[in-house]
């Protein structure tokens, strides 16, 4: 089931369930979810590692990071891959998870989003991979709102997340085994 702004609300007030929501959001969000804004750009190199029992993230560099008051921006040619984190943290209860989306105008401008699922008990900024896949360069401003996230009820209560991103972290700075 999916939560409802109103109840959503009631969560933002009593247990923090989402941080630094815009004033928008926080007075008439629209749908059934938050509007999430962008708040820091990071391109990837070096190499990659996924093994069954360690890891190795990318290299990251930021690009771009929000200031309050300032315009700042990017502009992101096409096949550019960078990853993204939002302004916006969430604390998730035990008995929710939450889904991430696209806002339309996002992929209307050619850039593709690869989101997750946010698994319940994990507290921290949200990072996504921003690819665009378009014809276009498309340049965004930092704070610019480019992903909704709603919230669903985990009946009997969900596992608490227990991995190595909790936090918000970005990126791995070395192999790491997997928990």
């Amino acid at each position: 089931m999916v939560i409802g702004p109103k109840k959503l609300l009631e969560l933002v007030k009593n247990i923090k369930l989402v941080t630094n929501l815009s004033e928008r959001e926080l007075t008439n969000p629209e749908g059934a979810g938050f509007d999430l804004r962008l708040g820091e750009i990071y391109k990837i190199s070096g190499e990659s590692f996924l093994g069954v029992t360690e890891r190795k993230t990318a290299d990251i560099e930021l690009v771009q990071k929000y200031e309050e008051g300032k315009t700042n921006k990017v502009t992101i040619l096409p096949g550019d891959f960078f990853l993204t984190k939002t302004i916006e943290d969430v604390n998730m209860p035990n008995n929710l998870t939450a889904s991430i989306t696209p806002r339309s105008t996002t992929y209307r401008s050619g850039l593709v989003l690869r989101t997750g699922n946010v698994p319940p008990g994990y507290c921290g900024g949200l990072t996504f991979g921003l690819h665009n896949a378009g014809p276009v360069p498309v340049t965004i401003e930092m704070g610019a709102r480019f992903v909704h996230i709603q919230f669903h009820e985990v009946l009997g209560e969900g596992n608490m997340y227990r991995g190595q991103w909790q936090g918000g972290r970005v990126t791995a700075t070395k192999k790491e085994k997997q928990v």
